[in-house]
């Protein structure tokens, strides 16, 4: 596997500044956004296996999913909270691709038709329709080993002790007490009483499956970059109310954008009869909601200074965004 020798540095494709122009700064971010989704593109197609053997079907089907697109907020979220303590750049761009591999592969199984049952996915047809559910079974589970293979070679950092947080804090944030339990809520029918329809509930849901990578991909730049104490709780925080902002977003996306829009089916929710922040705030409320949570965002940056411009705007971009 394509794990050697990975150094692929594109800084003169992204800019690393404290901040933007005024009058460009939204520009500016999407042009960053932009390259650095294909910067992890890049990476990604270096390290994922090459269709070989009898095993062939496998490596292609990771591929396909891996490499077929898609915001990779999560890796950009890495490589802005990195850069604000000088982090080396090759240990940021592998721990974001690993991140990367999860959260394809929780897309993988997401839209399987035991859990989701969705035929399209970043505007292209979903990994089990492109090949078959089997295959897609498993190349989620390849992606999910994969990104645990890519943070424990040295090649992402020579300390083992922080290759070990950096596994650690993966799993976590994958397992049983992250994305993994807010996917057991987000299928389990509301129960009789009405608790599963309340805010709590839907709260703790998505903080488990949406805001846990969201949270790691920030911890994990703050690991690499040796942040201080009060600069991670903060980024934390900020973490927490980014993730929380994007679901809400989707939430209402599913309501009102178009599939063309969204690059996957749109009134999924409503349609299978599922609570959500909508359902339970209604979309003005929800709308209110995410504008809270931006402004809170935004505050707990402050305490970091004037290199958080890009983390500033894309609190922005997440609350306008079509898709």
């Amino acid at each position: 596997m394509h794990l050697a020798g990975l150094r692929i540095c594109c800084s003169e494709m992204f800019p690393v500044g404290p901040g933007f122009a005024n009058g460009s700064r939204m520009s500016d971010l999407s042009r960053s956004l932009a390259a650095t989704a294909d910067r992890i593109t890049i990476a990604l197609d270096a390290l994922l296996p090459r269709p070989q053997g009898p095993e062939a079907r496998l490596f292609s089907a990771m591929r396909y999913a891996a490499l077929g697109g898609g915001k990779r907020l999560r890796p950009f979220l890495t490589l802005e909270a990195g850069r604000l303590f000088d982090a080396d750049e090759t240990a940021l761009l592998r721990t974001a691709c690993a991140i990367e591999c999860v959260q394809t592969y929780s897309l993988v199984h997401d839209d399987l038709p035991c859990m989701d049952d969705d035929d399209l996915r970043r505007g292209q047809p979903t990994t089990h329709k492109a090949y078959d559910e089997a295959t897609a079974l498993l190349a989620g589970d390849a992606l999910l080993t994969f990104a645990f293979e890519l943070l424990a070679d040295p090649q992402t950092h020579p300390d083992p002790k922080m290759r070990c947080l950096l596994v650690a804090g993966l799993a976590k944030a994958a397992g049983p007490t992250g994305m993994v339990a807010g996917q057991m809520i987000d299928m389990g029918p509301p129960s009789d009483d009405g608790a599963g329809d309340d805010l709590v509930t839907i709260t703790r849901m998505n903080r488990l499956k949406t805001g846990a990578l969201i949270a790691f991909a920030v911890e994990a730049g703050c690991l690499l970059g040796a942040a201080s104490d009060d600069a991670r709780h903060a980024l934390a925080r900020y973490a927490q109310d980014v993730g929380m902002a994007f679901q809400m977003v989707d939430d209402l996306l599913d309501i009102e954008a178009s599939a063309e829009e969204l690059g996957k089916g749109a009134g999924k929710d409503a349609a299978a009869g599922k609570v959500n922040f909508v359902t339970v705030l209604g979309a003005d409320g929800a709308r209110a909601r995410v504008r809270m949570l931006a402004d809170q965002a935004k505050a707990h940056l402050a305490v970091l200074g004037p290199r958080t411009g890009v983390l500033s705007a894309l609190v922005d971009y997440i609350v306008d965004r079509r898709r």
